[in-house]
């Protein structure tokens, strides 16, 4: 999943709630005085939050079959759960997930034996769970859990909400939908939401007959339902084992196109009545993309169709729903006489990302919100793979480095930055730790890493992954160790680096000609955007760095894994007059702070357009970073950010260059405490 509005590439894939508004700010103030009051009369303070717990595991689901029956005109809906059931250890209770919804019966029946119904339910809405209490122990073994309850089509924009739109005519009706990532799976069912907690689910809807009813698999059966002729009961075939917050449901109005992939799996797209022909660049899209990933992976689409489906009313910017994925309209639609190419960039990349989970994330899911970061910052960049694939006359990894990456390295340059991955406790965390660091810092190591391996160990590796952990959990761990098997490189020891410890290194390099060779003598040390590292302990990173020169810009003459502080390499058959850069195709990680010789070298290569746009992007951001360190020359920056990818000028960019090295006559690098 994730974000949002349609501009900068990072944030699509968060949450980006923002700070409180002014008045819950005040209120959060007046509530901190009113404690430090209260503690300064002694008295006693509120009791603190208590450590969240995850669900037990004495009981566990194998399969949901689950009814709806929303009502569109007063925004409530009634439900039926049969949840077969596997009790693991003997107890006398069962403890769910279950917000914003009131159980009205509830029993178990032991297979073979009598129902027992339960005689209590304690919720406890903290922590969004009930506990269904029995008179008699539940006995090891399978059973059906039965569950009765009803629910409110909320406004919230999570769980199971009412989405509004106006119809061609101009009347204001509502639809039924779900967003359920992270937790809101238990706002519309009694459920274990948890991503481990996996089980398989039969799904059934009764609806007006006039609306389409939509659900992660496709239709089996469509009857007229008994107690009211004007709805119909739709009933869905049964899913894989699969998380509860990929489960999605949605009734409402649509029209849809629709196609075959190459590989005959059914492709839909569903847009607003009257707007079908918005829905086909998308539908070109999915079609191009579902047999990519199966090629890619060398793992079939496992389910017999997709949906994508655009939503009125939806706070993030799509969610990979397995099956049916539903977007906000603005990220799927696009007309064909009016829409920009930009705009269509834009819903071939989130296209793209939601397509990728459906096996990484849905297929193989996260053991727990800690290692969201992975799933998100995965999708974040092989999104970009996919329609480089599709779409070669993008040149959309450019557009990768201008967004994701560089605005990452701005990000993780601050002293309040943090690690990628970072321990969940509380799902509600997920939208408080999870950012463009997490995201796009996320997509740009897996892209330097897949960069390190290779694509067809690469691959390999993904594949092995995806196979072992099929219809399972898994976590970060998991996949460095199928990488490592399919490479034979120190995967874990490397990504540790990157995914553990806040920042990135900057690299600094000077040159030797020794006769015929470039002898190369590398440092590393924290980059900080507030002026030199000055901690007592350098953090440092294993990082992959590849080195070009002019005698191909295209392609890495040496490829090296730095994993100390210092290091010397040898280039062989390297001229005087040739230049040598490092970060080919700025793919890793780091800044590069050159020698004075070095960077001079390197205008040859700006001038005559001989160093690929995308060399020249991070050749630039590296300069202007280094520049920003130093004294506030805004005239300078300026001209610098102008000038050095443009290179319409040289002789400006020669007197930039000059006052840049001037400015920066001091390594860096050496000035880290040892």
């Amino acid at each position: 999943m994730w974000l949002a509005a349609a501009v900068p590439s990072l944030a699509r894939r968060l949450l980006l709630l923002g700070p409180p508004p002014p008045p819950l700010l005040l209120l959060l103030s007046r509530s901190s005085r009113r404690r430090r009051r209260l503690h300064s009369l002694g008295l006693a303070a509120m009791p603190e939050k208590r450590p969240f717990e995850r669900l037990p595991a004495e009981v566990s689901p194998i399969n949901y079959s689950l009814c709806l029956k929303p009502d569109l005109l007063d925004f409530t809906f009634e439900g039926k759960l049969e949840a077969a059931a596997q009790v693991r250890q003997a107890t006398n209770q069962i403890v769910m997930n279950c917000a914003d919804i009131d159980i009205i019966t509830a029993s178990y029946a032991p297979e073979g034996d009598e129902e027992i119904h339960a005689t209590g339910f304690n919720y406890q809405n903290e922590d969004e769970k009930v506990t269904l209490s029995f008179p008699s122990t539940l006995q090891t073994g399978t059973g059906t859990l039965k569950i009765d309850f009803v629910g409110e089509l909320n406004d919230k924009m999570k769980g199971f909400y009412r989405s509004r739109y106006t119809t061609p005519a101009g009347e204001v009706r509502y639809a039924a939908v779900t967003q359920f990532e992270a937790t809101d799976a238990r706002r519309a069912f009694p459920c274990w939401d948890e991503p481990a907690i996996k089980a398989t689910f039969d799904i059934s809807l009764v609806v007006p007959k006039d609306r389409v009813a939509l659900s992660n698999m496709n239709v089996i059966d469509r009857k007229p339902y008994p107690d009211d002729e004007n709805l119909v009961e739709v009933k869905f075939a049964r899913t894989p084992v699969m998380s509860t917050y990929l489960v999605a449901f949605v009734v409402g109005e649509y029209d849809f196109v629709e196609t075959r992939s190459k590989d005959g799996v059914c492709v839909r797209v569903y847009t607003p009545v009257g707007k079908a022909e918005q829905g086909k660049f998308a539908l070109e899209v999915a079609a191009k993309t579902l047999p990519f990933y199966k090629d890619y992976f060398n793992v079939p689409y496992p389910l017999p169709k997709i949906d994508l489906i655009a939503i009125a009313d939806f706070a993030a910017g799509a969610m990979e729903n397995w099956g049916l994925v539903t977007y906000r309209e603005t990220a799927l639609l696009i007309d064909p006489k009016n829409s920009c190419s930009s705009s269509r960039q834009w819903v071939a990349l989130v296209v793209g990302h939601e397509l990728a989970h459906q096996w990484f994330g849905n297929l193989v899911t996260m053991e727990w919100w800690t290692h969201l970061w992975l799933n998100e910052g995965f999708a974040s960049w092989i999104e970009y793979l996919c329609v480089d694939h599709c779409f070669p006359e993008y040149d959309i990894w450019t557009q990768f480095v201008s967004a994701d990456y560089t605005r990452a390295q701005e990000l993780d340059a601050l002293d309040n930055s943090h690690p990628i991955e970072v321990s969940v406790g509380h799902p509600s965390e997920v939208d408080e730790i999870f950012d463009a660091i997490s995201y796009s810092k996320g997509a740009s190591v897996i892209r330097m890493l897949h960069d390190y391996i290779g694509d067809k160990d690469f691959k390999k590796g993904m594949n092995m992954y995806l196979t072992k952990f099929q219809q399972k959990n898994a976590a970060t761990e998991d996949l460095w160790e199928s990488l490592e098997s399919a490479s034979g490189k120190p995967i874990a020891a490397v990504m540790n680096t990157w995914t553990k410890q806040m920042g990135f290194p900057l690299i600094y390099v000077e040159a030797e000609q020794v006769e015929d060779d470039r002898v190369l003598k590398l440092s590393q040390k924290k980059f900080c955007a507030s002026g030199p590292y000055g901690g007592e302990d350098c953090p440092q990173w294993m990082v992959p760095i590849t080195i070009s020169t002019s005698e191909d810009p295209n392609q890495a003459k040496l490829k090296i894994l730095m994993d100390k502080p210092e290091m010397s390499v040898v280039l062989k058959n390297v001229k005087p007059d040739q230049w040598v850069k490092l970060n080919l195709g700025t793919v890793g990680f780091y800044r590069t702070q050159y020698s004075s010789a070095m960077l001079e070298s390197l205008l040859p290569g700006i001038r005559d357009l001989s160093l690929p746009p995308v060399d020249r992007l991070g050749l630039q951001n590296d300069l202007f970073s280094l520049l920003h360190k130093q004294a506030d020359m805004q005239e300078e920056k300026n001209r610098i950010e102008r000038v050095l990818g443009a290179t319409l000028s040289p002789e400006l960019i020669q007197k930039v260059l000059t006052f840049a090295l001037s400015m920066s006559a001091a390594p860096l690098c050496r000035q880290c405490a040892h």
